[in-house]
C-alpha cells in the first residue's frame, strides 16, 4: 500500500480509532473511540507495516472500517492523513492534507502476513482499552 512519502517521515504520533459510525462529511475524521497513542518506535514499525500491505481485490461490503489511524506531527495540532480499514472488503480510504487524490482508495489483502498483523495490533489495542 502507498502512504503520502512526506508525512510519513514527519509523523510523530498515531492514534488508534476504533470506529463507531462513517464520517457525517467527506473529509470529517472517523468517529469513534481512540484506543492507543503510538509514538517513537511504534509509529515507524506500523506505517512499516501498512506500507507492506499488499494490493487486493475489492470486494462489495458497503465499506464498514473498524479502525483508523491519524497520524500528526510534531505539532499534534491537525492530522496529516487518516487511514480507515475495512477487513470485509479489503478498502482502505484515506483522507488529509498530505494525501494526494490517487492515493485515497486503494485495497488490500487482510489474509496477508501484513494484514493479519496489522488487524492483530488492532485488536489488540482495543482489548487493553476496554480492560
Amino acid at each position: 500500500m502507498e502512504l503520502p512519502t512526506e508525512a510519513v517521515a514527519a509523523t510523530a504520533l498515531i492514534e488508534v480509532v476504533r470506529i463507531s459510525a462513517l464520517p457525517a462529511r467527506r473529509n470529517d475524521p472517523y468517529p469513534g473511540r481512540v484506543v492507543a497513542h503510538w509514538a517513537g518506535g511504534e509509529v515507524a514499525d506500523t506505517l512499516a507495516l501498512i506500507e507492506e500491505l499488499s494490493g487486493g481485490e475489492q470486494h462489495r461490503c458497503g465499506f464498514s472500517p473498524g479502525w483508523s489511524v491519524r497520524a500528526y506531527g510534531d505539532a499534534l495540532d491537525t492530522a496529516l492523513f487518516e487511514a480507515a480499514f475495512c477487513f470485509t472488503c479489503q478498502e482502505v480510504r484515506m483522507h488529509g492534507p498530505a494525501v494526494p487524490p490517487p492515493l485515497a482508495r486503494q485495497f488490500f489483502d487482510p489474509a496477508a502476513p501484513p494484514g493479519r498483523a496489522l488487524l492483530a495490533r488492532f485488536r489488540a489495542v482495543s482489548a487493553q482499552a476496554e480492560s
